[in-house]
């Protein structure tokens, strides 16, 4: 247990240990369950401050090792001036948006605890939540992945718990058929289950998960081909490949804001969801199955987000879409 802060400003590559007493550290166990976590950061601003303030609970701090903040050329303020006194919190200035993968990875390897909890910079833990998914953890050693419970910011729950995305879910989806009640599953978040008991699912939002380091690791990381979106997916699927289980504990809690620093490039988002998404089906389906997602996202999707997005928002939806489609598909052509 660590009770001094820390407070490391690196802008290198490389973590200040060596590989040799990194995996010495990891072989030793650290004593008691330990946890280092991983929050990628742009311009999340207050978001970033109200995270780190829910860490400071002893219940929370007494399991974390350090904090690395993996800071993606954010321009939005003093990243110091959000860390209260007594967190063990390194920052890790990329200079550049490196994304969330490879952000993640790189703080990720900058740790040495035998679990790693990757928390976005816009969620907060509700007390007792690193308890809870350390357990989870101890209580079956064929869970290779821990969700917690999801707050919005009124208190209720969010049901963000995913089935594996599929190419003819996406179509389902394209055609607005996932609204109807016959079609229920074919919806991406599992809404018709109230998330109120822990269980198995395919995959827990990205948002807030726990994994052990070493099968982290063993797994190759996040994929870094996804640059924001879709990575926690991958690695879910990736997990159960393993033979492992992506574990929902509802016993622990975080709220979650959702969108956080993404709500104000509504354009460059949609891109990223577009390019992930399809990096995924690339990845994972058969040949036909993506030439099907790939038809549903050229040929249907468009004009049906279009519809929607200038029903809410005007013109500044119908132009979010326009960017977004732009520049997937210069992506494509260019390769860029």
């Amino acid at each position: 247990m660590l009770t001094e802060a820390v407070l490391v400003v690196d802008t290198g590559l490389s973590p200040t240990s060596t590989a040799a007493s990194r995996a010495d550290a990891i072989n030793k166990g650290l004593g008691d369950p330990s946890i280092d976590i991983v929050i990628v950061n742009w311009n999340a601003g207050d978001h970033l401050k109200a995270c780190l303030a829910s860490l400071v609970a002893e219940s929370e701090r007494r399991h974390i090792r350090t904090i690395t903040i993996v800071d993606n050329g954010s321009t939005d303020g003093d990243i110091e001036a959000c860390i209260p006194p007594g967190l063990p919190v390194r920052i890790d200035r990329a200079h550049v948006n490196l994304g969330f993968a490879a952000g993640a990875n790189r703080g990720a390897r900058q740790g040495v605890a035998p679990y790693i909890l990757f928390l976005n910079p816009d969620a907060r833990l509700v007390p007792g939540a690193l308890q809870a998914a350390l357990a989870a953890f101890e209580r079956s050693a064929a869970i290779g992945i821990v969700g917690l419970r999801l707050l919005d910011g009124a208190g209720r729950v969010s049901r963000t718990c995913s089935r594996f995305p599929t190419a003819g879910a996406f179509a389902a989806r394209s055609l607005g058929l996932d609204r109807l009640p016959w079609f229920q599953r074919l919806k991406p978040f599992m809404e018709e289950w109230p998330h109120a008991e822990s269980g198995i699912v395919d995959q827990v939002m990205g948002a807030c998960i726990v994994l052990p380091r070493k099968l982290f690791d063993d797994l190759g990381r996040f994929d870094e081909r996804f640059f924001l979106y879709y990575e926690d997916v991958d690695l879910a699927k990736r997990v159960q490949l393993a033979d492992r289980i992506s574990w929902f504990e509802a016993t622990g809690a975080a709220y979650h804001v959702g969108g956080g620093s993404s709500d104000s490039i509504p354009g460059r988002r949609l891109f990223y969801i577009l390019a992930s998404r399809l990096a995924y089906g690339r990845k994972h389906f058969r040949g036909s199955e993506f030439l099907l997602m790939l038809f549903v996202t050229f040929a249907l999707e468009p004009w049906s987000r279009l519809v929607q997005e200038i029903r809410r928002r005007g013109v500044a939806g119908a132009a979010a879409v326009a960017t977004g489609y732009g520049l997937l598909l210069r992506q494509m052509v260019t390769g860029r």
